[in-house]
């Protein structure tokens, strides 16, 4: 395994106890290129997680917190005339980061939210007619509370289809809990986390995970697996192009952080839920049956056949 990811895994698990499925999970989407979504209720360590990468990653951070008040110009920034010299001015919004933690997203206005679609998607924000780039690397961490938590509305579709993944942390276990009360007694655990790589290098390995080989037959899986939740007899709204395109990249990032340089089925079959379930909506009928966005995907999962690999071992 490369040594960059290890230390990385390292310096996270300092300051966020007990979840390193979910820090796995989160680094594979930022090496993918993607955005993250974490649904939870408050005070399972959502804000800590975000703090923790960009400080070791050395990424530059900004945070808002998401209110009903905030506008789309403290997002994307705004232009400001300048009598001294007489021209107007760019001054640059929170999104102007290499790390932007959109804390309870959805308790803002629609208009906000989308505030963020144009620099999610093309890295790049645009304030009276003008286009300015954002830094590179850039990521989002948005977290929202769960549906029917006061204040919260849904996320229209066009914006969820712009995160990479949906996570959920969880309460910890009962271990966990115990070491983040000792390790919390007398410091701040975030404190001790270090910078272990540099926004350089992490532009490389993004790059390294983007070259790492797919075969054919998992360009075919792949296909297979979001057709399929086009055409599941529970879902109204399957996976859309951009969800497979995703799902593939997911894939590599996680094949490399494994240390392989080719993507095996297994890559697949682990994100395929964390990419897929805040892209599908159910019908009516699924709660009939009481299945789930997590049940059907396991379904489909498991009717679909996982292809072989020449030179794999059976």
């Amino acid at each position: 395994m490369n040594q960059k990811i290890e230390l990385i895994k390292q310096e996270i698990a300092k300051a966020v106890v007990g979840k390193e499925a979910v820090t796995e999970k989160v680094l594979t989407a930022i090496l993918a290129g993607g955005h993250i979504l974490l649904e939870d209720i408050p005070g399972v360590g959502k804000t800590t997680l975000a703090l923790a990468f960009s400080r070791t990653m050395g990424l530059d951070f900004q945070r808002v917190q998401f209110t009903p008040d905030v506008v789309p110009s403290d997002i994307t920034g705004f232009t400001m005339y300048e009598k001294e010299n007489a021209a107007f001015r760019y001054r640059p919004g929170a999104v102007m980061c290499n790390f932007f933690l959109a804390d309870e997203i959805n308790r803002t206005s629609s208009k906000t939210q989308s505030a963020l679609l144009e620099a999610m998607q093309e890295g790049k924000v645009t304030v009276d007619g003008q286009s300015h780039p954002l830094p590179d690397p850039f990521v989002v961490m948005a977290t929202q509370n769960p549906l029917g938590t006061a204040g919260t509305q849904m996320l229209p579709e066009a914006q969820l289809d712009r995160f990479m993944i949906k996570l959920s942390m969880g309460y910890p276990d009962f271990e966990a809990q115990v070491n983040i009360l000792k390790d919390r007694e007398q410091k701040d655990p975030l404190d001790t986390v270090k910078n272990v790589v540099s926004r350089e290098e992490v532009i490389r390995m993004r790059q390294e995970a983007r070259e790492i080989y797919v075969d054919d037959k998992i360009y075919r899986y792949i296909t297979a697996l979001t057709e399929a939740t086009r055409n599941h007899k529970y879902i109204r709204l399957g996976i859309s192009p951009r969800g497979a395109l995703a799902l593939c990249s997911m894939a590599k990032a996680g094949a490399y952080i494994q240390g392989r340089d080719y993507v095996v089925p297994e890559d697949v079959q682990n994100v395929f839920a964390d990419v897929c379930r805040h892209r599908i909506r159910l019908l009516p009928k699924a709660a009939l049956a009481e299945s789930s966005p997590e049940k059907v995907l396991t379904e489909i999962l498991e009717e679909i056949h996982a292809p072989k690999l020449e030179g794999e071992a059976s």
